[in-house]
């Protein structure tokens, strides 16, 4: 019943309610961590892609260049990198062209 705190009618108050409710928000609550970090990498390639492209390349061709320019950056700072300093990851987006070749 304590798990069920806060729940609106029967859902907190009566015990066979409160019970299901509460396995079916731990349920949720172990899916959505999973879910969550899908969503975040999402989150980062669509941002990387539209600052990539903003400077003349693909996501999937950025991300090869900097593999080739062997820069270890994870997606999530570049993401922070696309959105809070544009200028960096422009100097990012030349290295990873310049190791293309083109």
């Amino acid at each position: 019943m304590k798990a069920a705190k806060g729940y609106v009618g029967g859902r907190g108050r009566t015990l066979k309610q409160a019970k299901e409710t509460v396995e079916k928000g731990l349920c949720y609550a172990y899916r959505d961590r999973k879910a969550r970090k899908r969503d975040f990498r999402r989150l980062w390639i669509t941002r990387i892609n539209a600052a990539s492209r903003m400077n003349g390349l693909t996501y999937n061709r950025f991300m090869e260049g900097l593999k080739k320019a062997e820069v270890a950056l994870d997606r999530k700072v570049l993401a922070d990198l696309a959105v809070a300093d544009p200028g960096a990851f422009t100097r990012l987006v030349d290295q990873a062209k310049n190791a293309l070749g083109s």
